[in-house]
């Protein structure tokens, strides 16, 4: 407690005024200011009722500070007065009211249920640079039927000094929270440093605007779907994390804030429901398009400096995330440039040694036996073959995409490995993620499955290939295995399924036995 400084020479009256400013001017922080404002109010003119209300930009009051109730008096009141009555009339005419009865004014509005009684009523504006800022309100003099014109000076002077003081401590609360706020951002450029999953980032974005804003609950959207879908593919931080009841509110009310309010590259507060909203672009150049959604229970409009902060963090939050944008494509195009000098050098240096060995030997061919020159024509063919696997790894290597037709035939491969005890060979040719239309690449992928647990169930093969070729008017499928061969009855299920696939499409599928053992499947369909 501030201890207060005496002077003998001040009248009664001025000492007290002097210990009123001296007691609101010694805290910074502006709901306590607000309190000793009111306190100060009471004890300078003997009140023993009294009252502060902040006026909100609608004319109404957005908060009333009370001092004299206890807090069980102001629980059986109720709600806070909203600014009708007497109350209203010192809003609409900031000048001062004194009264020795508040029931006998045409304006008064009455009290509710278990309300104390008040009489005498003393009301004065508080003003802020020449802004209303509130009213103090001070009801049943103590020891008088009303209270008197030097209350009225004595009041209106704590106002003026007040108005001040509550000035001071808003720009105090203001580069607080400006501190918090770039602290705030501060702490989550750190934790979305690379490598951070998208999802991460983004949850970590709402929970820290939730925090912050003090909101009931934030989302992270995305603004290149329908609103509908955004909502429900949204980022929550809040209650139940956008699951259960409360979370599929949450999800309503930014589905529906997304439909009323404009959402492009500025800010849009308003009202849904019960809930106040803010909807805050984050602004970046190189992510996807998305925004924050900020909910509030209860509220008027935001201030405009609390606003502004918000927008703050929503362009540092965008920021954060164009970098780490910008340093997974930087990543990505590093493995690219890796990727074409791989094939480069398959192209320009293995396979020409390859094609120049293929040569000698054919020139060898000449010179040798029938033995010697059967032996070396199988050689020949097998780096001709060799060849033809190396230019289908250079394709992929330079032609690789998020949804490859080649990727995902190695990968259903892959998955009959275990059930076969083997991995088999894949061989591509042709440009297979860029010549297949999707109508056929629908057909292939059951056909090949198909294919695959045929020879795991029933073929007893050690090796099998799988070949997949686009030539210039068709697709051709092949799977070939050394197994035990076509039995003498051949019962068709699937296999059916296979060929009506392909008839469909106008093609063929045949499958016939393989010398010495074995079986060959071949799916083939035009492609224009």
């Amino acid at each position: 407690m501030t201890q207060q400084r005496r002077h003998p020479e001040l009248a009664g009256s001025a000492q007290a005024l002097l210990d009123a400013v001296v007691a609101i001017s010694s805290d910074l922080d502006l709901p306590s200011v607000l309190s000793r404002i009111v306190e100060s109010a009471r004890e300078l003119t003997g009140a023993r009722f009294g009252a502060l209300g902040v006026v909100s930009p609608d004319g109404g009051l957005s908060e009333f500070i009370t001092s004299g109730l206890d807090p069980h008096e102001r629980e059986q009141i109720g709600a806070p007065p909203r600014g009708r009555g007497i109350l209203g009339l010192l809003i609409e005419h900031p000048e001062p009211l004194r009264m020795p009865d508040l029931g006998e004014h045409p304006s008064s509005y009455g009290f509710p249920p278990n309300h104390p009684p008040m009489r005498s009523f003393l009301g004065v504006p508080v003003r802020i640079r020449g802004t209303v800022f509130g009213n103090l309100y001070l009801t049943e003099k103590e020891g008088a039927a009303q209270f008197s014109d030097a209350d009225t000076v004595l009041v209106e002077a704590l106002a003026s000094a007040a108005g001040f003081v509550i000035d001071n401590a808003r720009a105090y609360g203001l580069s607080e929270r400006r501190r918090q706020w770039l602290q705030a951002a501060a702490e989550l450029s750190d934790a979305l440093q690379p490598p951070v999953p998208r999802e991460d980032a983004l949850e970590r974005i709402a929970w820290s605007a939730c925090a912050m804003a003090r909101a009931d609950a934030a989302a992270i959207v995305s603004l290149s779907r329908p609103p509908r879908e955004a909502a429900q593919n949204a980022v929550v931080a809040g209650p139940d994390r956008g699951h259960g009841s409360a979370g599929g509110e949450v999800r309503e009310l930014v589905a529906r804030a997304l439909e009323t309010l404009a959402h492009g590259s500025e800010a849009e507060e308003g009202d849904v429901g019960s809930r106040r909203v803010l909807v805050v672009p984050l602004r970046a150049h190189l992510a996807e398009r998305t925004a924050l959604v900020l909910l509030f229970e209860g509220v008027g409009p935001l201030e405009v400096e609390e606003r502004e902060l918000m927008i703050s963090f929503a362009d540092q939050a965008a920021l954060a995330l164009d970098r780490a944008q910008a340093l997974d494509e930087r990543a990505e195009l590093a493995v690219i440039s890796d990727r074409e000098r791989i094939a480069r050098d398959l192209h320009d240096v293995v396979i020409q040694r390859l094609f120049a060995t293929g040569l000698q030997l054919q020139g060898a061919q000449m010179l040798a036996d029938p033995d010697l020159a059967t032996r070396l024509d199988k050689a020949v063919a097998d780096l001709d073959l060799t060849i033809r696997d190396i230019r289908g790894s250079i394709f992929e290597l330079q032609h690789r995409e998020r949804s490859s037709l080649r990727s995902e035939v190695r990968t259903l491969v892959r998955e009959y490995v275990p059930a076969l005890g083997f991995s088999p060979v894949v061989r591509t040719a042709g440009p297979l993620d860029t010549g297949v239309p999707g109508s056929v690449r629908e057909q292939l992928v059951p056909v090949l499955r198909e294919a695959l647990s045929n020879l795991s169930r029933h073929a007893l093969a050690d090796h099998a290939e799988v070949d997949l070729t686009l030539g210039e008017s068709a697709l051709v499928l092949r799977v070939d295995d050394d197994g035990v061969g076509l039995p003498a009855q051949v019962v068709e299920s699937g296999m059916r399924n296979a060929r009506r696939r392909a008839e469909a499409l106008g093609g063929s599928c045949e499958i016939s036995r393989r010398e010495p053992t074995g079986t060959s499947f071949v799916w083939s369909v035009p492609v224009g």
